[in-house]
């Protein structure tokens, strides 16, 4: 597994736990606004980024294995509590570490992470919906659309008022990751498992309930993947979650970084240091 890890490794730890269908990179402008003060980690999943991807028929691709070596990778930095910040795979593979040891989490920043069903955008979801209850080849042509570099590119641009602010290295370098032999399928995989994290959402809002995490949700308000209806969503379990809904898509930090950067750490000076 490859990770990107930076500033000083006394300092507190933030992990960041990036989406689909990127990676660490995804985090590459954002690191250095916040190593300064923090320990920083950012790993790339098996299967993305420059972490190593074997096929489907030597690994059993699920959030549950990806988790389970999360987890494992910071055992072996070192790293006993962290705060989290997630985008959108980052939510099911975080959530998971949270509910397995909740003692390691001291913060959480959830950055278009979805956790309830009210998050889910219709259009986008109906597809892979129709694919989780009846795999066949023509639900699973409809999810692949979602591999293509129109369909990456999308996910970019989408909801972003000005366009010409997101560099096309982002869904270039996606999309060439993702083109490599046999990783069609591992997306797949991974599509097919995410029904898995719905099943999770009682026991995560039991979790936010009664370990009193601070929470903060940073969302794209124009995201129709996870709706601004899901970051809303947090403060029914978490009273005095921080919120904040801004102008852009689903991959906020492409458009709107400074403003992200600026409300995370504020967060952390108050909630961890």
């Amino acid at each position: 597994m490859f990770y990107r890890e930076a500033g000083p490794v006394d300092a507190p730890t933030v992990l960041l736990l990036h989406g689909f269908p990127t990676s660490s990179f995804m985090f590459r402008e954002l690191i250095p606004m916040l190593a300064d003060r923090y320990h920083v980690i950012a790993p790339d999943y098996l299967g993305f980024g420059l972490s190593d991807a074997p096929s489907v028929e030597r690994v059993d691709y699920s959030f549950d294995a990806l988790a389970a070596l999360t987890d494992r990778l910071i055992s072996h930095i070192g790293v006993r509590r962290y705060t989290m910040y997630l985008q959108n795979y980052g939510g099911p593979i975080g959530w998971r570490l949270a509910l397995s040891r909740p003692e390691t989490v001291t913060a959480i920043i959830t950055q278009n992470a979805n956790g309830y069903e009210a998050g889910f955008g219709q259009a986008f979801w109906k597809p892979i919906r129709e694919f989780w209850h009846d795999p066949n080849p023509e639900t699973e042509s409809a999810v692949r659309q979602t591999l293509t570099i129109d369909g990456v590119k999308w996910q970019y641009l989408h909801g972003v008022s000005d366009p010409t602010v997101v560099s096309p290295d982002t869904w270039t370098h996606d999309f060439a990751l993702l083109s490599r032999p046999g990783n069609d399928l591992v997306q797949l995989r991974l599509l097919a498992d995410y029904a898995t994290d719905l099943a999770l959402y009682p026991k995560l809002h039991a979790y936010l309930r009664e370990n009193d995490v601070p929470l903060m949700a940073v969302w794209g308000r124009n995201d129709e993947i996870f709706c601004p209806a899901g970051a809303l969503a947090f403060a029914d379990d978490v009273p005095d979650a921080e919120i904040h809904l801004l102008d852009g898509g689903h991959f906020l930090l492409e458009s709107k970084l400074d403003f992200v950067a600026t409300y995370v750490r504020r967060f952390l000076q108050r909630m961890v240091e």
